[in-house]
């Protein structure tokens, strides 16, 4: 059903939270594969994947570029991008299941994505005025980040042109070319620990 893809580079320490959270959509059998697209790392982020059973794509092309290579191998019919250091909350197989079910249900797969709500990392506290700063932004239009993950079906990513190169951050260029509202954000949580 789905396959993730992350890309890395020397990202060993943040890869492995992300990874962590990703066992109990293995385990429900929503995931079918995780690719690392990896840019060529001199730290031990490829070891870090393949113990991990990840699929290891490595080449030194630009981000964009290997996350479209990534994503053209991709055997599952949607995709989740996330970055390193983005750790899902428990409940995200379950809401994620649902998205997908309910969108293919509807006939909307080819034309809604989805992001996780963010939220701060754990052990951190923010006061509540920044809370609401940031639940206001999210209310008020603010576009979703590339730490939120990207969940999308693969003919739509297809059809939007996939990630393009020449952009400072391919995966913030995504989102928002998909445009605020095609995107659905989900209630399970995406923290950034890294």
């Amino acid at each position: 059903m789905l396959s993730v893809v992350i890309a890395t580079r020397d990202c060993e320490r943040a890869l492995v939270p992300t990874l962590a959270t990703l066992v109990a959509g293995a385990a429900g059998g929503i995931i079918r594969e995780v690719i690392i697209a990896d840019g060529g790392s001199t730290d031990d982020t490829a070891e870090v994947a393949n113990i991990a059973g990840c699929e290891v794509k490595i080449s030194a092309a630009p981000a964009a570029e290997r996350l479209r290579v990534a994503t053209a191998s991709a055997r599952g019919s949607w995709i989740l991008f996330l970055t390193p250091g983005t750790v899902l909350d428990a409940t995200w197989v379950a809401e994620t299941s649902r998205f997908v079910e309910q969108t293919e249900l509807r006939g909307l797969a080819e034309q809604r994505a989805a992001v996780f709500r963010k939220v701060p990392a754990a052990g951190t506290e923010r006061p509540i005025f920044v809370e609401a700063l940031a639940l206001l932004r999210a209310a008020l239009g603010g576009r979703p980040r590339p730490e939120q993950g990207l969940l999308i079906f693969k003919r739509l990513y297809d059809r939007i042109g996939g990630h393009r190169d020449g952009v400072t951050d391919p995966q913030a260029d995504l989102i928002a070319r998909l445009g605020r509202r095609r995107i659905a954000m989900l209630r399970s949580g995406a923290a950034g620990i890294m």
